[in-house]
């Protein structure tokens, strides 16, 4: 049996700052999209966050930039992003913003050219 990403790498989920609070820029297109007041201290964060991956039934864990947005500035995750960060805490691929500049195919070659780096998969390995 072959292994699978998950196997082999971790996945993770970044929370960051509120991109559509009610008292700024709701997106009103999308009716089922619950208006959100924009989080003032890192408690109201945690209980939106959390709020969002049961909505959104995310599996993939999630952490929670701090209300400083280090984590969103250093990494330009607004409105969202994909990466790979390498082992060796490198950015190996770093993606368009979302949702439209999500290129799937792209961040997996980037994941299997980073994997292959480390020896986690052999360079003519698929996956499932």
């Amino acid at each position: 049996m072959s292994k699978k990403y998950a196997d082999v790498a971790q996945f993770l989920v970044i929370y960051i700052k509120e991109a559509h609070p009610a008292e700024d820029w709701p997106m009103r297109v999308n009716k089922r999209l619950k208006f959100i007041k924009d989080p003032t201290n890192q408690l109201e964060r945690f209980q939106v966050a959390t709020t969002c991956v049961s909505d959104l039934k995310i599996s993939i864990p999630c952490l929670i930039d701090d209300m400083t947005n280090g984590t969103a500035a250093a990494y330009k995750g607004h409105p969202d992003r994909l990466y790979v960060v390498g082992k060796d805490g490198k950015i190996a691929y770093h993606g368009a913003p979302g949702p439209m500049g999500f290129k799937p195919a792209n961040l997996e070659m980037a994941l299997r050219l980073e994997l292959v780096k480390i020896g986690a998969i052999e360079a003519d390995r698929t996956t499932d």
